[in-house]
């Protein structure tokens, strides 16, 4: 048993062996991923494109200016990383950098040789089992092959602005980046989940979201009121606020914490998050196995519960129109028959 920094025993986690990135991924992000990875020639499309962003230039921007994470340098962080993986269950460590900014913050980047990258704010401001859950995000991320795919939209988002003085061409790559915007916004959902599966302490992932939102300092905020706020968030205000939120996400790569908070919650209250600890999860050894089919009917299963239940004044609007609309046309139907 190995002793915290503050020296309490730590609190044992329950080691996921075999793990596959199926468990933590959001059915919508599942569904787009195993599309694309059944794309023949798509690999190799990424390969050609993710030339132009120079994986390896990028690496050597942090070696040169940032602190590489080992026994040595960030000793502290090295131990939650090494935690974090063996929970899930992974043996290849890809390398970590701490990088000077004033916010928490994190990200994963490369693809032959995939990185992570967190910020100074994190290793400062994060406890434990917070900086565990973070570095268990990240993690997630990797392993899910989310550094390949997101390559694709910074590429793209350069090309809308190399581009924006030709009308067609600027409005149809924007319809992709939004629609591969919400793709992103799935995918971090789903390394939502991998970070709580890392550190299991779903109170330090809700705290997580917390430190994102407002600071370091939680002697100042309550949970319960935070998750007020996303109750607000998600299903307060009018028809002005659902158009406003629009705006806010249709262009944005992560939600918002409180959304996040949110959304994590409904995942472990759902009984999948205990499921998965109790040992009942996909293996990675029948990844090779994974269909297409029941992938994207998931996903599709995931965006119809999601309208059927949202508190969205908009989404509410348009069930009542499409109900009424139904009920329409079933009377329609009901007098050409002559019932």
């Amino acid at each position: 048993m190995t002793i915290d920094d503050d020296n309490r025993p730590e609190r044992q986690r329950v080691i996921l062996t075999g793990i596959s990135s199926r468990a933590w991924e959001h059915p919508a992000d599942r569904g787009a991923l195993t599309a694309l990875r059944e794309l023949r020639g798509f690999d190799d499309l990424v390969k050609a494109f993710f030339g132009m962003w120079n994986e390896r230039g990028f690496r050597l921007s942090y070696l040169a200016g940032a602190i590489r994470v080992d026994h040595r340098q960030y000793p502290r962080v090295y131990q939650r990383f090494t935690e974090a993986a063996r929970t899930l269950d992974i043996e290849d460590l890809p390398e970590l950098y701490v990088e000077q900014a004033p916010v928490i913050s994190s990200k994963a980047i490369g693809m032959d040789r995939p990185f992570i990258v967190i910020s100074t704010a994190a290793v400062e401001k994060l406890d434990d089992e917070e900086l565990r859950t973070l570095l268990g995000r990240e993690l997630g991320h990797v392993r899910s092959g989310h550094a390949v795919y997101q390559t694709i939209l910074t590429i793209l988002t350069r090309w809308v602005t190399n581009i924006s003085w030709i009308p067609v061409g600027a409005l149809a790559l924007r319809a992709i980046i939004v629609a591969m915007y919400e793709w992103w916004r799935k995918a971090e959902l789903s390394a939502d989940r991998a970070g709580l599966l890392a550190a299991q302490d779903p109170a330090a992932s809700i705290r997580l979201f917390m430190k994102s939102a407002g600071g370091g300092d939680l002697s100042q905020i309550d949970t319960a009121a935070f998750l007020e706020q996303a109750a607000e968030y998600e299903g307060g205000g009018d028809l002005r606020d659902s158009i406003h939120k629009l705006g806010m996400t249709a262009f944005s790569s992560e939600p918002f914490p409180v959304a996040r908070a949110a959304e994590l919650r409904r995942w472990v209250d759902s009984g999948e998050y205990a499921r998965i600890l109790s040992g009942d999860y996909p293996r990675r050894d029948d990844d090779r196995n994974a269909s297409v089919t029941d992938a994207v009917k998931d996903a599709a299963a995931s965006y119809r519960d999601t309208f059927r239940d949202s508190p969205d004044p908009l989404v509410k609007l348009v069930r009542k129109v499409g109900g009424g609309a139904a009920d329409l046309a079933g009377s329609a139907r009901d007098w050409v028959s002559g019932r």
